[in-house]
């Protein structure tokens, strides 16, 4: 038998791979070894769920005034200071990324702050210069985001880069209709920025329930965000003195639903760059004919898996159309000795999923306990405002595989119906007419992400649209309308 340096060596210090790193170490009693070029924590610690949770919170601060001097309260705006948020966000992630560590160090991993790939099916080359064994290989490198392929896109700034701004701009464009897109738009609204929102797509949030996704759109609007669907962006450069300022109005916004003809790629192969090229005002112009000067361009038009340049394909490894490490049920790659979890499998990219990927790869490589990773009925939350919660098959695919009625309701909820605001909130339920059981669950409204996790365990376990009606509703509240429904809205 080879003698190796490491039971174990994972590549990537995210939350999936640090988690497999300390399990198989500390559990399985594996000599442990793990790279990582950048912060330990990860997408989701460092660059993504993390801090972008906590801006939410900042920006729900800039109604509070107004919300509290309908309850009697003699409140006066304030203003948000970027620079102390910032500071105190930047000691928080600082904080984390030492749990991390220590995490790592007391579970007995030996840490390697280094970029890693791989030189053979067992062999792991450092950027230091050193070369290190292992019996088996995991490789945890997330994903990136990518620029659309334009000329000057390089002027803009992708998600990772919104923590490190030193100012907040006056007003922003951002591009993409997905879940990161429509969170930044409604956290930099809330701060105070003027937003603007391209998206190619007729309405944003694809591939989520689309009454969800339309109240979520109508709420964004109302509350003053400039959405265009049907619309990308076509040009962009310096702002000259030449180019009109003027921002599209909301009414041109509307026009541009029935453009997508139009539309050019929203998806492109230009990598991240941490270091825009200009920081002066931005001339966009739009393939609906739309002109705008803004001070920052935001580019959130998908993520790439991080495998570039990584060996892989040399020692025979499957790589798929956009990066990603083609694996089995059990996170196997081609090469029987190496693994992949998380984003860069981009199978369901979200944290939760690759620390269960992590814990059922350790079962099955150390434990002699092959485990499939489970991806069905995987609840998640949209943090916009309001919030999306969701688990389960939308309206729309269910109604493609069988008959259904749909149990919906949307209010106005009583804290803000107070106010004299016109939120609405929406609860949603899809069930199937021969079983009778929850298909899914969708619920638009403020803490959406905190009810979908206690609707997720009630449909994970199979339960029935009478298992909910048998549940007793908590009064007065938003979330009792989901065992109080009982008339179907309409069947497909």
């Amino acid at each position: 038998m080879a003698d190796y340096d490491y039971d174990l060596f994972v590549i990537g210090g995210g939350s999936g791979g640090v988690r497999a790193a300390r399990v198989a170490a500390g559990e399985a009693g594996a000599k442990v070894a793990l790279a990582e070029e950048d912060r330990y924590g990860g997408t989701c610690v460092i660059r993504g769920c993390v801090p972008k949770k906590l801006m939410v919170f900042a920006s729900e601060f800039s109604d509070t005034a107004d919300v509290a001097n309908a309850y009697g309260w003699n409140m006066t705006p304030g203003t948000f200071d970027w620079r102390q948020f910032r500071g105190h966000l930047n000691k928080e992630l600082d904080r984390l990324e030492g749990v991390y560590r220590s995490l790592l160090k007391n579970s007995g991993v030996e840490t390697f702050d280094a970029r890693a790939k791989l030189k053979d099916a067992h062999t792991v080359e450092l950027s230091t210069g050193e070369t290190k064994t292992a019996k088996t290989i995991l490789i945890a490198t997330g994903g990136q985001p990518v620029r659309p392929d334009i000329p000057n896109a390089n002027m803009g700034i992708v998600s990772d880069d919104i923590f490190h701004l030193d100012t907040l701009p006056k007003s922003i464009l951002i591009i993409g209709g997905g879940y990161i897109a429509c969170e930044f738009a409604c956290i930099l609204h809330g701060l105070g920025v003027e937003v603007t929102q391209y998206y190619r797509g007729a309405q944003i949030l694809r591939g989520f329930d689309d009454e969800a996704r339309g109240l979520i759109a109508e709420s964004m609007r109302e509350r003053g965000i400039d959405l265009y669907t049907g619309t990308n962006i076509l040009q962009m450069g310096p702002a000259s003195d030449d180019h009109s300022s003027a921002i599209p109005t909301a009414s041109d916004a509307a026009m541009g639903a029935g453009a997508q003809q139009d539309i050019v790629m929203a998806h492109g192969g230009v990598k991240t760059d941490p270091n825009p090229d200009h920081t002066g005002p931005i001339w966009v112009k739009s393939t609906t004919g739309h002109e705008g000067v803004y001070d920052m361009v935001l580019f959130a038009t998908g993520r790439d898996p991080n495998s570039t340049d990584m060996g892989l394909e040399d020692v025979g490894i499957d790589i798929g159309r956009r990066g990603e490490i083609i694996v089995d049920e059990y996170s196997k790659t081609a090469v029987d000795s190496v693994y992949a979890i998380g984003d860069v499998t981009n199978r369901v990219n979200l944290t939760p999923v690759a620390i269960r990927e992590g814990m059922a790869f350790v079962e099955t490589a150390f434990k002699n306990n092959p485990t499939a990773v489970d991806h069905d009925l995987i609840p998640s939350a949209i943090f916009t405002h309001p919030e999306m919660g969701t688990v389960g098959l939308s309206e729309e695919d269910a109604r493609d595989q069988e008959e259904i009625e749909v149990y919906c309701t949307s209010f106005r909820p009583m804290r803000t119906a107070f106010a004299g605001q016109p939120d609405r909130v929406l609860m949603k339920l899809v069930v199937s007419k021969a079983t009778r059981k929850v298909l899914g669950c969708h619920i638009v409204a403020p803490n959406a992400g905190e009810m979908i996790q206690l609707a997720g365990v009630a449909i994970k376990m199979g339960a029935t649209k009478e298992d909910f009606d048998r549940t007793v509703a908590v009064h007065p509240t938003m979330s009792e309308e989901i065992v109080t429904m009982r008339t179907p809205m309409r069947t497909a």
